[in-house]
């Protein structure tokens, strides 16, 4: 089933929410200046991808034996069915920006309750104080200037996203497997977007590992995804008199009021909404430093486990507050001995000479 959504930028009014899965003959210009990529994209008869689920409730006390969303085989946030490799790096932003802004503008469009969170309402705080009117301009190989305000970190490949208890059911019940299109400049067939519901969305337990994820918004060009997860009422800890208790099947665990009434601000150049305690809950998953420090770390390990000889890329960033971007500021390798299979050690992005308390946008 195919929609044509409304375009992300330069869109004067809000388009009109639908509750039936129809589709619209609404088609504008969409979000960013962008090329064509170096195709990765794989064939696929999108009605053999997967049929559209039926609601069911039978089983709803059994825990699943089978995970239902599956990552590809070279990168876990990419969907094999749509891609048999990477993004270039210098594309994974850009992708990234377009998937996210194809998102909100689709979930506002029909009506349903989302927010970003975690490591995406991370980066959100970083950038929030970034005037509208301030942006990069990235230059590209065809020749075209890109004009936004970008708030997605420079090393991140994942976006975060939650949703209402309620607007899960709406999403299974009116618009599983739907594809929605965008026009995009310099692309003579735009790109298309598939949101696609877990079946096993209705099992609420978190001993449900191998479906912690409720939902996905994919780009079928690229393969990238965005993972939504459903917050719902913790009905274990509400038994116990805890009233305001939410919880996701991946474990989090959160108080109405934290994340109720939403707030409006803006995420890649179109609105979004953020919990209400969005510091309380960044602080609470990444601690207080991360809204406090301006340095970003990453090391990554690869080597032979039998060699035991493995070598070290580091990356840092630094916030500059005159340009309010993440600066890349050194990129090393290294080898050396070590007795164990490689690791990830990753420390949180922090800021610098700012308050870390704060509850308006």
């Amino acid at each position: 089933m195919r929609f044509m959504t409304p375009s992300l930028l330069g869109l004067l009014g809000v388009a009109s929410a639908v509750v039936l899965p129809v589709a619209r003959n609404t088609s504008v210009e969409a979000v960013e200046n962008q090329v064509t990529p170096e195709s990765s994209e794989v064939a696929t008869d999108f009605m053999s991808v997967r049929d559209k689920i039926v609601k069911e409730y039978k089983n709803v006390d059994e825990i699943p034996t089978a995970k239902y969303f599956t990552e590809s085989s070279f990168h876990y946030h990419y969907d094999g069915r749509f891609a048999d490799r990477p993004l270039p790096d210098y594309k994974v932003i850009p992708y990234l920006s377009a998937l996210i802004q194809t998102y909100l503008k689709t979930m506002e469009s029909i009506g349903a309750e989302t927010w970003i969170m975690h490591g995406t309402l991370l980066a959100w705080w970083w950038n929030q104080k970034v005037p509208q009117t301030q942006c990069l301009q990235q230059p590209w190989e065809s020749g075209h200037v890109l004009t936004t305000r970008q708030q997605i970190f420079p090393w991140d490949n994942d976006l975060d996203v939650q949703i209402s208890e309620p607007t899960i059911h709406f999403l299974a019940d009116y618009y599983n497997m739907t594809e929605h299109h965008f026009h995009m400049p310099d692309e003579d067939k735009g790109r298309s977007y598939l949101l696609e519901i877990n079946p096993h969305y209705v099992v609420k337990d978190t001993r449900d590992r191998l479906n912690v994820i409720d939902a996905r918004w994919i780009d079928m060009s690229s393969g990238l995804f965005i993972d939504i997860t459903a917050v719902r009422k913790d009905d274990a800890k509400r038994s116990g008199g805890q009233t305001e208790a939410l919880m996701c099947k991946d474990r989090h665990h959160y108080l109405e009021s934290q994340i109720w009434p939403l707030r409006e601000s803006y995420f890649e150049d179109v609105p979004v909404k953020i919990p209400y305690a969005y510091v309380e809950l960044l602080e609470e998953e990444y601690g207080a430093k991360s809204l406090t420090n301006a340095d970003f770390h990453e090391y990554v390990f690869f080597g032979l486990p039998e060699y035991f000889n493995l070598i070290l890329t580091s990356t840092s960033h630094h916030f500059n507050e005159k340009t309010k971007i993440w600066d890349e500021v050194k990129k090393q390798a290294r080898r050396f001995l070590r007795r164990a299979w490689g690791s990830n050690t990753n420390t949180i992005p922090v800021r610098s000479g700012l308050p870390t308390r704060q509850n308006t946008v």
